[in-house]
């Protein structure tokens, strides 16, 4: 699968078989991660990558739409500086997350971006120490339903490409 065409096929996913990925396919996501371009080449993130099932469902609760987490077969959770230092610190994150999440597209994994909005209760659930910011999770896992890695997309799913790209000026 080429590049283009991860993009433009890549799906939130968000129900999970069950099947464990294989340690080779965790590596794989993460590297990608660890590749993404950033500010000045800061690279300022850290993963904490995930597999325990409990650990799982509970990180589930940290966010309002984080339910997708809970049968997972990986979360990753995206630890960064304080945002409020840089504005490029959650920026460079999401290029790390864009990067893992079409990395596992290419080996036929799903994922789908969660916010952590219940900051404490992750923190403590991870033993992140408190000026680590813990802005998203990304749960990866085969799809439940595997048509969902070919299905064309939804109608109306995209604006138009002339009402969203503006050419020299406003």
């Amino acid at each position: 699968m080429d590049v283009a065409e991860a993009i433009r096929t890549k799906r939130a996913i968000r129900e999970f078989a069950a099947d464990p990925l294989s340690a080779d396919e965790v590596a794989w996501i993460l590297r990608a991660g660890r590749r993404a371009q950033s500010a000045k080449n800061r690279q300022p993130w850290q993963f904490i990558a995930i597999q325990d099932r409990e650990t799982l469902e509970a990180l589930s609760r940290t966010g309002t739409y984080a339910g997708h987490l809970a049968h997972a077969a990986l979360g990753v959770v995206l630890a960064t500086p304080d945002p409020a230092e840089r504005w490029s610190i959650l920026f460079d994150a999401g290029q790390a997350a864009a990067y893992m999440q079409l990395a596992a597209w290419e080996r036929g994994v799903g994922s789908c971006l969660a916010t952590i909005y219940e900051q404490e209760q992750a923190r403590t659930l991870l033993g992140v120490p408190k000026d680590v910011h813990l802005p998203v999770a990304l749960s990866f896992g085969r799809p439940l339903h595997p048509e969902q890695m070919t299905a064309a997309p939804r109608r109306g799913g995209r604006r138009p490409f002339a009402e969203m790209v503006h050419w020299d000026r406003w």
